[in-house]
């Protein structure tokens, strides 16, 4: 199915151009979203709010970027808007512990991931804590291009910033990250 059968699928309320529709992005955008949350249940709730959304709001894509990048946007709104609710919920809890439940932290992206060896998952699990803690546009730049194997340009579209401050963003989360790193292994 071609992009543009898919798109007048979903606008019709084909069931099946959304299963394919589901099907074929959700792997690509799980692995994006987790890297973002960095917790198996959110990115389940946020991959579920992201798909009800693209059903609903087919009708408004304009078509000036590829459908993937389009679904992608809104799956990182909804990774981000997922983040700003646990961070206020964690500070509640902070601040009245009786009266919310222990809210958990975030799980250790590097169990979940198949692709780090067994030897390297604590070099790994240190430079996710690090990522984790990078301001966010560039967290959100780093992962998408260093983690996620993004080129630049579908990144701009994404995040909607030129090219420059892409490269921009990723300068300063590498070398913020370099010296997280360097003051860890100092210690």
């Amino acid at each position: 199915m071609n992009e543009a059968e898919l798109i007048n699928g979903l606008r019709q309320g084909n069931e099946l151009a959304f299963q394919w529709l589901v099907n074929n992005f959700s792997h690509r955008i799980h692995h994006m979203v987790l890297n973002i949350v960095q917790d198996r249940d959110d990115v389940e709730d946020v991959l579920q709010e992201t798909f009800i959304q693209v059903h609903g709001s087919i009708g408004s894509f304009k078509g000036e970027s590829k459908l993937l990048t389009w679904v992608q946007k809104i799956a990182i709104r909804k990774a981000l808007e997922k983040l700003r609710k646990r961070k206020t919920r964690q500070r509640l809890h902070a601040l009245v512990p009786w009266w919310m439940p222990e809210e958990k932290r975030s799980i250790d992206v590097v169990e979940m991931n198949p692709g780090i060896a067994a030897e390297n998952k604590e070099k790994a699990a240190a430079l996710y804590r690090a990522i984790a803690e990078l301001p966010g546009k560039q967290q959100l730049a780093f992962n998408l291009i260093r983690i996620q194997g993004m080129k630049h340009e579908e990144a701009t579209a994404i995040m909607g910033l030129g090219v420059k401050a892409i490269e921009s963003l990723l300068s300063r989360a590498k070398e913020n990250l370099k010296k997280k790193l360097e003051k860890q292994y100092r210690q």
